[in-house]
């Protein structure tokens, strides 16, 4: 899956190339003869170049190491590495840079050599300044024009490639701005969204994007440890301090030092638990349970609920003023169902995914199916449909996942919406015949009315599904269907 955290020196060099883009054209010139050099510099300085020059390989290497240049001009006949063993070098390390190589033995072998090595062109001493500064600028042009679509790929990636993250809708993009620019504060965060949403990925892309990004993130769900045990688990312990504590343990806080606490299902606390987190939230200090002395911590804590902390408050079922130091800054997670535009886009991801990790070819979604993954409501959201994804990769035989391979809740509900619609009178046991009758045959055209293969692909015998068939009647619509 993609990285989500954002290297320092990956930014660092973000702001080199927009900085080195908005400036004067660099250009090194790298040449053994002092007068080319001068002629070169004098006339490039003029026009509004910013000019650095090298007498040799080496030192024209060290210099495209430590700086960025718009454009090369090397000389074909250098002492030690000439410039064409030089070329092919530069041009694996700087593949968007462009070289003119310079020389005053032109011969139409040397061109095809140079341009077939990676030469944006080649120039024979003496030469015409005018055409020379037009072949100059063209070629810097072309380069700027790639470096400014490099640096737009590099922050698209830095600010939204957030691991299992995946969303181009306006609800998403939104998210994903306010996320890079939250990530880098010291300040509480609750995230709030239905089961499945991805509150859990949103915490660690707050924690990778963050200065805090190289110490711990710690995630616990409070609402699976019995209450019980979770101020062992949060605070630690010493020995002795219940029966079976045999030795002192460190808690999640001391564990998450420097780093993120991730406080999932905070909702499910029991008011004298939420007493104690809001006690660290306020002196950033806490015991050991059983324990006298005082630890203090630097940790940022990232909260999560899918209940309404603001609704529970005011009815008595959690503290307001521990709401109120969490709600420092809330992030609202949207369900699936309000940006269904990400749904394909989801869909690809997780094939790709699951086919890989299963090592399978990748599969796609018959557009019957994904009509159903469409209109679906997605009550368990992007955690659903990613089930759904890794049923139907690991399912399937084919490329194409249709749609018996779907959760029966996906297939069931979209026939059960269109058959009430179409018989709004019919009863339960009549509607339940009429989605059995459909998927069977589905099924059975799918397989060319190979009535053994469907009944492998059902995992029934052949008597039970002749005697299925027979009952619902498919051989009357297979004879309709011929």
């Amino acid at each position: 899956m993609p990285d989500i955290s954002t290297d320092a020196a990956a930014e660092s060099a973000t702001h080199r190339t927009a900085d080195h883009i908005a400036g004067s054209p660099r250009i090194l010139i790298i040449d053994d003869e002092a007068a080319i050099r001068e002629s070169l510099e004098t006339m490039l300085t003029l026009e509004g170049f910013s000019v650095s020059l090298a007498t040799e390989g080496v030192s024209g290497m060290e210099q495209l190491a430590r700086n960025q240049f718009d454009l090369l001009l090397l000389d074909l006949a250098l002492p030690g590495e000439s410039g064409m063993d030089l070329l092919p070098r530069i041009v694996e390390m700087y593949p968007t840079l462009p070289v003119i190589m310079i020389t005053a033995f032109g011969t139409m072998g040397n061109v095809v050599d140079a341009i077939r090595s990676g030469a944006e062109n080649f120039v024979q001493k003496p030469w015409d300044n005018e055409k020379l500064l037009a072949d100059i600028r063209t070629a810097i042009a072309r380069h700027r024009a790639e470096e400014e679509v490099v640096q737009l790929k590099r922050t698209l990636k830095q600010r939204y490639n957030f691991e299992h993250i995946v969303g181009k809708s306006e609800p998403m993009l939104k998210l994903f701005d306010l996320v890079a620019q939250i990530a880098p504060s010291r300040s509480t965060v609750l995230i709030q969204g239905e089961s499945g949403t991805g509150k859990e990925l949103i915490a660690k892309a707050i924690h990778a994007n963050s200065p805090r990004r190289e110490r711990p993130f710690v995630p616990v769900n409070t609402g699976a440890v019995p209450s019980d045990l979770l101020e062992s688990t949060l605070f630690g312990h010493v020995k002795g301090a219940f029966t079976s504590a045999v030795s002192a343990k460190k808690g999640l806080f001391e564990v998450a030092n420097g780093g993120t606490l991730f406080l999932d299902e905070i909702g499910t606390m029991t008011m004298d638990m939420q007493a104690k987190i809001l006690r660290v939230l306020q002196d950033r200090r806490f015991m050991h349970l059983g324990g006298t002395q005082e630890i203090q911590v630097d940790v940022r804590i990232i909260a999560a609920t899918n209940v309404n902390l603001q609704d529970a408050a005011r009815a008595g079922r959690f503290r307001e003023d521990l709401f109120y130091r969490l709600n420092v800054i809330t992030l609202e997670l949207p369900p699936l169902r309000s940006r269904r535009e990400d749904v394909p886009l989801l869909t690809s991801h997780f094939l790709k995914f699951y086919a890989a990790e299963n090592g399978m070819e990748e599969r796609t979604l018959s557009p019957e199916a994904m009509r159903i993954l469409m209109d679906y409501e997605w009550p368990g959201n992007v955690r659903e449909l990613e089930n759904a994804m890794e049923r139907g990769v690991v399912l399937s035989t084919g490329k194409v996942i249709h749609p018996e391979l779907l959760p029966a809740q996906l297939t069931g509900n979209t026939y059960s919406a269109t058959l009430l619609e179409q018989q709004p009178n019919a009863s339960l046991f009549d509607l339940m015949e009429e989605i059995e009758r459909r998927i069977i045959a589905d099924r059975l055209e799918r397989c060319h009315w190979n009535q053994t293969e469907a009944a492998e692909y059902f995992r029934i015998p052949l008597s039970t599904l002749n005697q299925k068939i027979k009952r619902l009647n498919v051989e009357i619509k297979k004879r309709n269907r011929d």
